[in-house]
């Protein structure tokens, strides 16, 4: 599979010249995750994006997301968070990353209460 460096490279770099975006943890939005390097998680799409949930703030400028797939594939790090945007998601713990909030595109809403306790939970428990 080719990857689309050169395209992603050109929209980074509009990327870094925005705002910071103010969120809240238990946030869902869309990121710009981009064009990763092996099996690092992609956005995908012309603005390579993928829904993330915010799990931690580390200030106005920097939060720790994790990254959502819609993929039926089991494993033991693909945690369910219910339905997102009509499409049952799950969150994949080993894509967890630090990203700047100028990746951040489009809120999407907040995920449950209980559902993102138990997110936090299995995610203390990778450490």
């Amino acid at each position: 599979m080719t990857k689309d460096f050169d395209t992603w490279n050109t929209l980074k770099k509009q990327t870094h010249g925005e705002e910071s975006r103010l969120y809240t943890v238990r946030e869902i939005w869309w990121c710009r995750l981009g064009v990763n390097v092996g099996s690092e998680q992609d956005g995908s799409g012309k603005s390579f994006l993928r829904p993330v949930v915010i799990i931690r703030s580390f200030g106005a400028e920097t939060c720790a997301v994790i990254p959502l797939t819609t993929s039926p594939h089991p494993h033991r790090l693909r945690i369910s968070v219910g339905i997102v945007q009509d499409k049952e998601a799950k969150a994949l713990l080993s894509q967890l990353r630090v990203i700047d909030t100028r990746r951040l595109v489009e809120k999407v809403g907040f995920l449950d209460k209980e559902i993102f306790a138990e997110l936090r939970k299995a995610v203390r428990n990778l450490f």
